[in-house]
């Protein structure tokens, strides 16, 4: 099924409830990193400014057809580290206007090729350890804890707290308010999941998760009214920053502090952030073209160009940085979006909730949002996928287990390190042990032993070539034939030549080669 064809419009059936879906999900997370990131509750705002940059202007300019862009909780501590350095608000959005221009430029200079070089085995590692993550990261909160911030990825927490004493801390104070609607609440999602209700009419435009919500608020009001003990508030809800007139909302919107262009610190918490952002872009966009149900590929250099421009625009208005994010993306996808228009609507309803509703969002109880997530984390970590990792063997399963552990050990960038240091390894290994295939023939004159190079070979297949040379027999004939590559790299040249004129001869070795060009060795050796 194609949808090249298609207008954005006439899509508008499945990105609209999707659409919907992910700006349940953005909410509470574009809150959470806000606070997280600026430990201030004034500037709780500057994450629903993100949250709306990255659906409305990202999401318009960007060639990904269902990533969605918004703050990051990669980014959260580089951005307290920036606050802390610069000691202004307003002196970090500027770093984050450069960021973006940094980023505008890395695109147009095609940097965005970088996002191909990363295995497929780390990508999916990557997918199904954001999985558990969320999975993990949401149990407190749907068991009434909140204590840390929503959206969190990292082990270790800024409370001192990891990912299991939260939870055994969660089990210890749990509130049966919260048990009782995020219990409630996963019945309802795991019900719409169902085929029989996909097939209802009126349950293809309205999804399960506004339900959910709805159910949430509606649960919490009836604990008020009769059981009082169980009633959900404060930090166990959305907490969205409420004005009471136009006057007050416009001064959520701050400005860069343009005098700060001549503090170095500027410029190299920019240069951070514009690296760290790209990465974490790159990084979702290949993962959800994975699991993009129609296999689209998004132009990378074109992300890193919106994302620019997307950071460029929050850090003038008074946003966090922005990156693509895989957790909002895969939500959009399970949710059945098609194009880019429900990344669009979830940040044009972020901004008219902002402005026209946000008194009554923070009717909504923490427990129902994780519930949702914890949904989305268990599609993105099925047993499925481990199933068919493990069928394409140990150089695929390794590294794919591997990033998992990383990650959920460490933090996203630090976990998909590790997981590409296992993957190359296997690459190198592979490609050690294929460089050549190796014949050998009884003719007339003897035992000949035949070196066919592949047709790529790289300074990588030094090591193997030069230690089959070195094991041959003495007094052997032997042709290397480089006639089919494509491709030989001046350092097995050197190698090759310096065997056929020096060592050989001594070991009475007769070489013949085809299709092998002779080097000028560096010093005349």
């Amino acid at each position: 099924m194609s949808l090249k064809n298609k207008s954005l419009l006439s899509n508008l059936k499945y990105d609209f409830p999707s659409g919907l879906v992910v700006y349940l999900v953005a909410l509470p997370l574009c809150l959470g990193v806000a606070l997280a990131s600026t430990g201030r509750s004034d500037l709780l705002f500057s994450g629903i400014i993100a949250g709306m940059i990255g659906g409305i202007v990202v999401g318009a300019l960007s060639g990904s057809s269902l990533g969605v862009a918004g703050p990051a909780a990669g980014l959260v501590v580089i951005v307290l580290n920036a606050l802390e350095t610069l000691g202004s608000f307003e002196a970090f959005l500027l770093a984050v206007v450069i960021a973006g221009a940094l980023q505008v430029i890395a695109g147009l200079l095609k940097a965005g090729i970088i996002g191909y070089y990363f295995p497929s085995s780390v990508i999916k590692g990557m997918l199904a350890a954001i999985g558990i993550t969320l999975i993990l990261k949401e149990i407190p909160h749907a068991f009434g804890y909140d204590a840390d911030f929503m959206g969190d990825e990292a082990f270790n927490q800024k409370d001192g707290q990891n990912t299991f004493t939260e939870i055994w801390n969660s089990v210890r104070y749990s509130s049966t308010g919260a048990i009782i609607i995020s219990a409630i609440s996963l019945g309802l999602l795991i019900l719409f999941d169902k085929p029989f209700m996909k097939r209802i009419q009126f349950f293809r435009f309205v999804p399960g998760a506004l339900f959910v919500v709805l159910i949430g608020v509606a649960l919490n009001l009836a604990y008020a009214a009769f059981i009082p003990a169980w009633t959900l508030s404060g930090e166990h809800m959305v907490q969205l920053p409420v004005a009471t007139n136009a006057r007050e909302f416009f001064g959520f919107f701050k400005t860069p502090d343009f005098s700060a262009f001549q503090r170095v610190e500027v410029y190299t918490i920019a240069l951070t952030l514009a690296i760290v952002a790209s990465l974490e872009t790159l990084l979702s966009v290949e993962a959800t073209d994975k699991l993009d149900p129609f296999k689209r590929s998004t132009p990378t250099n074109r992300e890193l160009i919106a994302q620019g421009i997307g950071n460029m625009t929050s850090g003038l208005i008074g946003g966090l940085p922005v990156t693509q994010v895989i957790v909002r993306s895969s939500a959009n996808i399970d949710s059945g979006g098609r194009t880019q228009m429900s990344t669009i609507i979830h940040g044009t309803i972020l901004l008219l909730s902002a402005v026209l509703i946000p008194k009554f969002l923070n009717y909504i109880p923490l427990a129902s949002l994780a519930a949702i997530l914890l949904m989305v984390g268990y599609k993105l970590s099925k047993f499925s996928l481990y199933q068919g990792m493990y069928r394409l063997g140990k150089e695929q399963f390794i590294p794919f287990i591997v990033t998992i552990i990383a990650i959920l050990s460490t933090d996203l960038l630090k976990g998909i390190a590790v997981g590409m240091v296992v993957a190359i390894y296997f690459i190198l290994r592979k490609n050690y042990q294929h460089s050549y295939h190796y014949v050998k023939e009884q003719h007339r004159e003897g035992e000949v032993i035949t070196l066919i190079l592949s047709e790529e070979v790289t300074f990588l297949n030094k090591g193997s070539i030069s230690a089959t040379l070195e094991n041959l027999p003495d007094g052997a004939t032997v042709v290397i034939d480089g006639s089919k590559s494509l491709n030989i790299d001046y350092d097995v040249l050197e190698i090759i030549q310096d065997f056929k004129k020096h060592s050989a001869p001594l070991r009475n070795i007769t070489v013949e080669t085809r299709g092998i060009n002779d080097v000028q060795t560096v010093g005349g050796h």
